[in-house]
């Protein structure tokens, strides 16, 4: 059985975080591992208060896993704080087999809760050193780069950056918020230096909709641990998301959660 794990905070609603990511995984046919960074006091409307858990449970949680479960990719979403970074770094140093490694860097949620603590980019910068994947949006993008992401040229840089400064395989710079066309920048890491090509993307109307970025790098993880290639699990992770948000429904008072796309599970048992 396929196994991909997700080192991710909680969010109670299911539409985002470690609820969701388990949900991408067993729609995607793979066994779903979970290693929970924080607890969330949130709904449908914003994030109340974010408690990270104690680093020492985070790193035992994965020692004891991983000394017994191998997955086939792991993703990182939520992080939350410095400490809690530095378990998960030391955590995955118990990896008994190097696996594709896909980073979400999320740093605050849609409301502008802070969803890692400024101290802690420098040591996510380093986590990324040898990932497979990074998935930032726009803004994080922009503000982990340092870039002006607010042009097509701004928007190549920044991926670039990524490869050349943190060590990163390859980086999927998300379009979403952007006006117009919500294509997305992927650039691969290639000898002689870097391949790079826009990925088109169509933007379905419609009410907002929570925890698109999660699915995103959650599907992109399960395909990986699948056997595919890192370009065919880039385009699973997008096919999949734009099926998800077509079939947003709206639970609560707030942003509408994600729908699982019908008959994936059995595509993904075969793929690969």
């Amino acid at each position: 059985m396929a196994v991909a794990l997700s080192i991710a905070g909680s969010d109670p609603t299911g539409g985002a975080g470690l609820q969701l990511d388990l949900q991408v995984f067993r729609t995607l046919g793979v066994h779903g591992a979970g290693v929970l960074t924080a607890l969330t006091i949130q709904d449908t409307q914003k994030v109340h208060r974010v408690l990270p858990v104690f680093p020492s449970v985070v790193s035992d949680q994965l020692r004891a896993l991983l000394a017994d479960v191998l997955p086939g990719a792991v993703k990182l979403g939520m992080l939350a704080s410095d400490d809690v970074l530095r378990a998960v770094a030391l955590g995955l140093d118990a990896l008994r087999e190097p696996r594709p490694l896909v980073i979400d860097p999320l740093l605050n949620a849609s409301d502008g809760s802070v969803l890692l603590e400024r101290r802690a980019w420098p040591g996510l910068l380093d986590l990324m050193r040898g990932a497979t994947l990074v998935t930032p949006n726009l803004p994080e993008a922009e503000r982990l780069t340092g870039c002006d992401v607010s042009t097509q040229q701004g928007v190549e840089k920044a991926a670039r950056w990524f490869l050349d400064e943190t060590g990163a395989g390859a980086v999927l710079v998300k379009g979403g918020h952007r006006e117009g066309a919500p294509d997305d920048c992927f650039a691969e890491r290639v000898a002689g230096g870097a391949a790079l090509s826009w990925l088109p993307g169509e933007r379905i109307e419609g009410a907002p909709v929570h925890g698109t970025g999660c699915a995103l790098s959650a599907a992109i993880a399960a395909a990986l641990a699948r056997g595919e290639s890192l370009p065919q699990a880039v385009a699973t992770g997008r096919s999949f998301v734009r099926e998800a948000i077509a079939r947003a429904e709206a639970v609560g008072s707030g942003a509408r959660l994600l729908g699982m796309p019908q008959g994936a599970k059995a595509e993904g048992a075969t793929a690969g």
